[in-house]
Order: C-alpha cells, then sequence, then structure tokens
C-alpha cells in the first residue's frame, strides 16, 4: 500500500508533530507499506492570515495514494478519497488555550469571526471523517465536548526505547524538549533561586523562536545561574537526547495542558527516571502520579524547588520512584504494530 503522511510546517521547529510523523512513516516502511511524508509550510503569524492558510488546504487534493494519513490542523482539512486522520491536535488556541495567556487570537470581533470559522470547519470537516483516531483521551474529550465528535485514542508509542535504557542518577535534574512559553523551561530556572548551589539543572532542546533562547538566557544571567543552569538550546540528536535522560537524576516537564502522555514523560519513564511536573500539565498526569513515581505540584519555583531538591538529595528515592514509573508504563502495552493495524483497519 501507498500511504502518504501529510502534516503541517513551521520552518526550524521540531517536536512531538514531527517525530510521530517519522516514525509512523518508517514504521509503516516496516510493515512492507511505501510510505512518505509531506510537509506543508503553515504560519499562525498573523493571525489574520489563517482563514487563507485553512482555504489553501481545503483546495488541496492527493491523489497518488491509497492511503493519506493527516495529524494536525489545518492539513486534516484536505482532500483524498481515502483519507484518515490520526489528530495530534486542533488549533488549540480557538479551543482550550483560548482563555489562556498562550492564545494568539484577540478577544475582538474579527478574532471570533476567526475562532467560530475555524469550529465550523473542523465541525464539518472531522465530523464527516470516516476515519478518525486521537493519540489520548484528552484529545478524545475536547473533540467531544468542543465539537460533539467522537473518535477513539491510539496513543503515541516511545519512539527507539532500546535507546533510553537509563543507567547511573546522575547529579543533575533534566529539562528536555521543545523551549517556548507553554512548556515553561522558565520556572525551572526561577526554581533554582531556591535551592543549594550544588543543585545542577540542564535545559536542552530547540527554542521555538529565538526570544525563547533569550528569556532563558537573560533569566540566568539577572539570576547568575551561569555555575549550576546548563543551556544547551538546540535540536540534539536521538543519541545525545538518550545521553542526557539516562543519565540524569530526574527528569522536569512543566507543559500547560500537555494533551499527550508526551515523548519527554515517555523517554523519562522508560529510562527509570521521575518525573516532577505540574497540577496543570494535563494529559501526561495519567502517567505521573505524585509520590509514587514522580511529583505532581502546583507550577509554583519554591515547591518546584523542594521536589527537585529531594531526588538530587536521595538518590535512593529518585531509584525508587523512577522504576516505579518504567513499570508502569511498560504495563501499557503500547506498540506500533498494534497502531498500525488500527489506523489502517487491518
Amino acid at each position: 500500500m501507498k500511504i502518504k503522511i501529510v502534516n503541517a510546517m513551521a520552518p526550524f521547529v521540531w517536536g512531538g508533530a514531527e517525530e510521530l510523523a517519522f516514525h509512523l512513516a518508517d514504521n509503516l516502511r516496516r510493515h512492507g507499506h511505501e510510505a512518505d511524508v509531506l510537509r506543508i509550510p503553515f504560519a499562525w503569524e498573523p493571525f489574520d492570515n489563517i482563514p487563507v492558510e485553512m482555504a489553501r488546504l481545503k483546495a488541496l487534493r492527493i491523489d497518488d495514494a491509497d492511503r493519506v494519513i493527516s495529524l494536525k490542523f489545518p492539513i486534516y482539512l484536505l482532500d483524498a478519497e481515502r483519507h484518515t486522520t490520526w489528530l495530534i491536535h486542533q488549533y488549540r488556541q480557538a479551543y482550550d488555550l483560548w482563555d489562556s495567556p498562550f492564545c494568539n487570537i484577540p478577544h475582538t470581533s474579527q478574532g471570533m469571526a476567526i475562532r467560530d470559522l475555524i469550529v465550523a470547519n473542523d465541525d464539518e470537516v472531522l465530523g464527516s471523517r470516516e476515519r478518525l483516531f486521537t493519540i489520548s483521551d484528552e484529545i478524545s474529550s475536547r473533540l467531544r465536548k468542543s465539537n460533539g465528535i467522537e473518535a477513539p485514542s491510539i496513543r503515541l508509542p516511545l519512539n527507539n526505547p532500546e535507546m533510553f535504557c537509563g543507567g547511573e542518577y546522575g547529579n543533575y535534574i533534566l529539562a528536555p524538549g521543545r523551549i517556548n512559553a507553554s512548556k515553561r523551561q522558565w520556572l525551572l530556572i526561577m526554581a533554582m533561586i531556591y535551592m543549594n548551589s550544588s543543585a545542577r539543572l540542564v535545559i536542552a532542546g530547540p527554542p521555538d523562536r529565538d526570544e525563547d533562547a533569550e528569556n532563558l538566557r537573560q533569566l540566568v544571567e539577572e539570576y547568575d545561574l551561569a555555575d549550576r543552569v546548563t543551556l544547551d538550546l538546540r535540536f540534539l540528536s536521538r543519541k545525545e537526547l538518550a545521553a542526557y535522560v539516562n543519565g540524569c537524576r530526574a527528569v522536569a516537564y512543566l507543559p500547560f495542558q500537555e494533551d499527550s502522555n508526551g515523548y519527554v514523560t515517555m523517554e523519562a519513564l522508560e529510562a527509570g527516571k521521575p518525573v516532577v511536573t505540574t497540577h496543570d500539565s494535563g494529559e501526561l498526569l495519567e502517567i505521573v502520579a505524585d509520590g509514587e513515581n514522580g511529583r505532581v505540584l502546583n507550577p509554583e519555583p519554591e515547591e518546584l524547588a523542594a521536589a527537585m531538591a529531594s531526588y538530587l538529595d536521595n538518590i535512593d528515592q529518585a531509584r525508587e520512584h523512577g522504576l516505579a514509573g518504567q513499570f508502569l508504563w511498560r504495563s501499557k502495552g503500547i506498540n506500533w504494530d498494534e497502531n498500525i493495524s488500527r489506523l489502517l483497519g487491518l
């Protein structure tokens, strides 16, 4: 079967959606299919150009594939005869982020009209999609609540689990993943103000924008933390990322309303590392339990500092919680073979 995976592309941005598209293609090939990834540029700024972007996608038809699999807004608006959507997320700024600090659509008459247009198109297109899945129960719940559309979830598997084999419990807390305001790495830097001089934090991942990187650098400089906070702000190879995860004491991940378990969480638990997160971090709380395989706290620097210090001061606790998380994650049995069978209806 010839399968085309279609995803949105923002120049120089690489995150979970990109990882999913390329690992899906690799695993489809492993199952004997021909699979290509088509990345279509999409710019969410300026906000008032979003209707044009949507119209462009709705006018696009793909005929040179036995199956098209689309992943996120606005790509799922395109036309294809055999079209499956594995929904990573809709345009969240029109939904759960509408009243948050992370919404880029102004609450004006124009902004509300654009929001209504986004919702109406989702109602029409996703509501009529014959094969529609999501990547998490959280996204299925949002889709049901916001659009009245039912879609079962097919959860994301961990990519390259063999690379996250664990190892020593080193002397640093690791905060990996994309760098942006909604991932809230800045809160971890602020937490370091309340920790003793031996505490170490490593923030490692690609910034979405130059401003995201500069904001972190300014905080480190302002609070004189250069000797305790390492900023490795770039795209890391899988080997480099795995080395960071396998060697850390614990992983800190503070996304605002994450809509899946999150690759960062899965990689940490596979490696047997506890996860420090917050009460408002969304779906990953399904697999991170406070005091069992990590810490779940309010998004306050002092609370985060106390939790990270408890792991840095007590390696046995870090190991105990990490191995409990590893057991829980592996017990889920999420794998590519079953996911591909469900996606293709085999």
